[in-house]
């Protein structure tokens, strides 16, 4: 069996390597704001020993939250096709389907999970992810270091095809659900069902600070109601990774690109540590958006998981 170990120090990427908007509000905001773009996809065969060709690029690279994060990819994975079962021992990483289904493997253990969903990958551990068909599965991946600038990975050489399947999943999984959001309250905590307001912006906490190892702290999923703005969100201690999962507004930051600028379904928006943030929906459709948090520093994460537990 074939087996690989890479241990890599990324080298610095520029953001507008990947393909930026033309800028329609500030300029130095609207240059670091990625939308995806099928055409910029590049096939790679046998990721990680995986089955078939699978076709992705690099939204946002190394550095655009913080120092530890390392890349937002997005891409499209056919069927017959999938990643191989390979460990991960410094960096933990997420795939995220946002459509169809497909099997993924933790440690061994696989299952099939429908999308809109991710399933998390901690240092430590192994996975995978399989498409049996018959359609392609978008698909998206994150990732974060407990080492800034380093991704390892040690293959295994097994595709995961044809393997046997847990009838119930043995390992986390997120559903990107939006029956389960919730108003009002803060951003990303579920808050009790209140009166419904046409108005309210509705969220929830998907994965919170104890499921992940890294400076990695917590993934939302927030709805913003067409002609609606969300709060102002102060980044203190955390950086934010957002991808737009459907409709259109405007971001408004402050801090060193402060301005606004438009984004749209497929956008990627790094918002680092010490800005400010303010979504507002300007289309007719809900502006849905997947919300990235990491940690400045392990201080502010145990804040934050401490917190939590008051």
């Amino acid at each position: 069996m074939r087996r690989t170990l890479l241990l890599v120090v990324l080298p610095t990427m520029s953001l507008m390597s990947a393909q930026a908007q033309s800028p329609t509000g500030a300029g130095a905001l609207s240059q670091r704001i990625v939308h995806t773009d099928p055409a910029a996809y590049r096939p790679a065969s046998a990721v990680h020993g995986g089955a078939g060709t699978m076709s992705f690029t690099a939204l946002l690279n190394r550095g655009a939250v913080t120092p530890e994060f390392n890349f937002l990819h997005r891409g499209v994975i056919p069927a017959g096709a999938g990643i191989g079962h390979h460990f991960h021992n410094v960096v933990e990483e997420m795939f995220v389907i946002l459509d169809g289904e497909a099997q993924f493997t933790i440690d061994g253990r696989t299952a099939s999970v429908k999308g809109p969903a991710g399933v998390l990958c901690r240092t430590g551990h192994s996975h995978a992810i399989y498409n049996p068909g018959p359609a392609p599965v978008q698909w998206m991946n994150l990732n974060v270091s407990l080492t800034a600038g380093v991704y390892d990975n040690f293959d295994l050489g097994d595709t995961r095809v044809g393997t046997t399947l847990d009838a119930i999943p043995t390992f986390m999984t997120m559903r990107l659900d939006r029956s389960l959001l919730r108003a009002p309250g803060a951003r990303g905590r579920g808050a009790p069902t209140a009166a419904a307001d046409p108005k309210a912006v509705l969220s929830r906490r998907a994965l919170g600070p104890a499921v992940f190892s890294t400076t990695w702290s917590y993934v939302d999923h927030v709805l913003v109601p067409s002609g609606a703005m969300m709060p102002e969100v102060p980044h203190d201690g955390f950086g934010e990774a957002y991808y737009v999962l459907g409709g259109e507004g405007t971001i408004s930051v402050t801090g060193r690109d402060a301005g606004t600028a438009s984004v749209r379904t497929g956008d990627a928006i790094p918002v680092r540590v010490g800005e400010s943030t303010l979504f507002t929906n300007t289309g007719s459709a809900p502006l849905e958006l997947f919300v990235m948090g990491v940690a400045r520093d392990v201080g502010a994460k145990t804040q934050l998981l401490t917190a939590g537990q008051r």
